[in-house]
């Protein structure tokens, strides 16, 4: 299973960067990778560290030798991942039981004593004082991994002291190929995982494995096609329908938006190669046909103002009623 940093979908700045690094003698004490949930921050931090400790190779971890294998399995003794008792907080005690009092024993049998911290934004202001005394004159063989969505949130002295690496969202189309690849799901539905991920590519592996979303886009593709038949009186049931994905509502408006998009897109082009809903091709030329641009505008605003409204606490029910007749109307 040799799959290395070949296997990583998009990041090539950052591989590159931490090749030469690796390879020229240039590592860096402390490390920060920035980036939102499910963009690749721990398998950039895993493979870093795996090149970091490998025998027999510099330039990609070699996934056979004694410290490939270990990191691989989560066992090795130099390489610790640091972790939290509570869910929200990463405490000072965390940070000086596995950071401070770890530190000044040498390594056992890597090269480098490799400290991981997933979700470092979590330590409260005590925590990062104490580790930034560690990042300030750390052993030489110390390399420390902190792992953010949001380095803002760290103190600019320890942010000061660290190589800053942002994960930037990836092209739709390399993830697409990911999907269609390695995950062996058909072009429609890639296009929708694309689509809703945003170029988070764990964003998009999870839905493309996910039950749930496949149901929640079946219920909503659903109601989107009976709505201009609807009879007033079944309103009720159409909002409780919705209603049961209450929790997921956003995700739900979200999978309306892009079919309204690809209504105005077919209404404008007649072109089929731009939708994301590509297995939906007949409904959405009806949908065309019968809509006006003025229309399709109207839903799409409505969509934006709903989803403001329930962020907003704004009563469920009636949100969604004034949605739906919005949309029968138009």
């Amino acid at each position: 299973m040799n799959n290395g940093f070949g296997s990583v979908v998009g990041h090539r700045d950052i591989i590159e960067y931490i090749q030469g690094a690796v390879q020229g003698d240039k590592v860096s004490h402390a490390y920060i990778l920035n980036g939102e949930r499910g963009s690749g921050k721990k398998l950039l931090a895993n493979l870093f560290a795996m090149m970091l400790q490998c025998h027999n190779s510099k330039s990609d971890p070699c996934y056979d030798c004694h410290d490939c294998r270990q990191i691989m399995s989560g066992n090795h003794p130099d390489v610790i991942r640091v972790t939290h008792e509570k869910p929200n907080t990463i405490s000072v005690d965390d940070v000086r039981t596995q950071i401070n009092n770890d530190i000044m024993i040498k390594p056992y049998s890597g090269k480098y004593k490799i400290y991981i911290i997933p979700e470092a934004d979590l330590m409260t202001p005590q925590a990062q004082n104490a580790i930034l005394k560690t990042i300030e004159e750390p052993p030489a063989y110390a390399i420390i991994f902190l792992l953010t969505e949001n380095a803002e949130s760290l103190l600019a002295t320890i942010r000061s002291r660290c190589v800053v690496l942002k994960l930037r969202n990836i092209k739709d189309k390399l993830i697409k190929k990911y999907l269609m690849e390695e995950m062996e799901i058909p072009d429609y539905q890639a296009d929708v995982c694309v689509a809703f991920a945003q170029g988070n590519v764990g964003k998009a592996i999870q839905l493309a494995s996910s039950e749930d979303f496949n149901e929640l886009k079946a219920s909503a593709l659903q109601l989107i096609k009976r709505l201009r038949d609807i009879e007033l009186y079944e309103m009720t049931e159409a909002v409780k329908q919705i209603g049961e994905y209450k929790l997921t509502v956003n995700d739900y408006f979200d999978l309306m938006m892009i079919w309204y998009r690809d209504v105005l897109l077919f209404k404008a082009t007649g072109d089929v190669n731009g939708l994301i809903f590509k297995d939906e091709v007949y409904d959405i030329k009806r949908q065309a046909e019968k809509s006006s641009y003025e229309g399709i505008q109207t839903i799409l605003e409505a969509l934006r103002k709903a989803q403001i409204r329930l962020n907003a606490n704004v009563n469920f029910d009636l949100v969604i009623e004034l949605l739906l007749l919005t949309i029968k109307e138009n």
